[in-house]
């Protein structure tokens, strides 16, 4: 048993945006937030639930200079009998320590993580949204603190968790995204800190994203920062390919994320008995395949998106369809079971659902 986490409620709460509200993603925070310290000889100390409020650093603090911090997303569900739930929430923490080991961070408890989250959201519960679609989104991240300017890791660290509501993520329905294939800049490489959720990877992508904005496209495919030819991730999310009918993934290889939906789609298909396969697999290997008629879909996945089918695809001057344009039965059977199980829509026969 973990000891009591203190809360201090907030004198002037906010008011709950209505039940017909357009939420939107990430504008919108609840009224509390959890907060707990790290000093360098005593660990991590000092678990508390305060008001949401903006947070004070010293201008020298180090996540300013050197970028020292980690973030994990994830959410928050209204069931049908109106309990909460969250979604294979340990994987989430444990993937922060992952996260924290490659940027010199001290690992936290995943466990006591999982229980300090229950103990907001039991406060908060009325915050999450119960339209159709829309959740509760849950931000965890650690930032250093030391107010040095010298290059070395932090010595203190602060840990919080913030709530915001947020919409559905396709209120017009799960129509499929076009994707721009970047083979100019690039968003890591193998050693470096792809397989991490750390601000700075998010940062050197912007620039790729603006730039497939600009050409009309929603999503970035990402190649591998050697060989500029290896398919990595599309945006923020891990990057699926049915092909001959076998789902295939690129493999991790240091440079790509770990996604929790990743794991849960490549889980979902062994068990619906669907051949897959993590491997490298090269630009021009998919363009050709695709080419032939032997890549029926594509799609992406994540914790905002869950499935996000691809219909179009532009590699240099050339673009290919996929599915004509429609999202694919594959695609649409991994959404509909992995969003129905989150919602309570559908038996969770996998034991990834958590009440709070």
């Amino acid at each position: 048993m973990y000891p009591t986490i203190p809360i201090t409620r907030n004198p002037n709460p906010s008011a709950k945006p209505a039940a017909d509200a357009a939420l939107g993603f990430g504008q919108i925070f609840t009224d509390h937030m959890f907060l707990m310290d790290y000093t360098d000889g005593e660990g991590w100390h000092d678990p508390r639930i305060v008001p949401y409020a903006p947070i004070c650093l010293d201008p020298s603090a180090m996540v300013f200079h050197y970028g020292q911090a980690i973030f994990e997303g994830l959410k928050a569900y209204r069931q049908p009998d109106n309990q909460i739930s969250l979604f294979r929430p340990r994987l989430n923490f444990e993937r922060v320590n992952q996260s924290n080991a490659r940027m010199v961070i001290p690992p936290v408890d995943p466990d006591f993580c999982v229980h300090a989250l229950k103990e907001l959201l039991r406060l908060e519960q009325d915050w999450v949204p119960s339209q159709s679609g829309a959740s509760l989104y849950i931000r965890p991240f650690i930032i250093a603190t030391d107010p040095y300017l010298g290059v070395r890791p932090s010595k203190s660290y602060q840990f919080l968790i913030i709530l915001s509501p947020s919409g559905a993520y396709y209120p017009q329905g799960l129509n499929p995204v076009n994707i721009y294939v970047e083979n100019e800049f690039v968003r890591a490489v193998k050693g470096g800190t792809g397989f991490a959720k750390t601000p700075g990877n998010y940062a050197a992508s912007l620039i790729a994203q603006a730039n497939a904005y600009a050409a009309g496209y929603v999503q970035v495919l990402w190649l591998d920062g050697v060989h500029r030819k290896y398919i990595e991730e599309v945006g923020s999310m891990n990057v699926f390919f049915v092909i001959d009918g076998k789902i295939v993934t690129p493999q991790l290889n240091g440079s790509i994320l770990p996604g929790i939906t990743r794991r849960t789609v490549l889980e979902l298909a062994e068990s619906l008995g669907y051949e897959t396969e993590e491997r490298s697999i090269a630009i021009d290997e998919l363009w050709e395949l695709a080419q032939n008629g032997r890549v029926s879909e594509v799609f992406g996945s994540g914790t905002a998106a869950v499935i996000s089918p691809v219909g179009e695809l532009r590699y240099e001057h050339e673009t290919v369809i996929f599915n004509n344009g429609q999202i694919g039965p594959i695609s649409q059977t991994f959404y509909d079971i992995i969003t129905g199980i989150q919602y309570g829509r559908q038996t969770d026969a996998y034991q990834w659902i958590e009440r709070i």
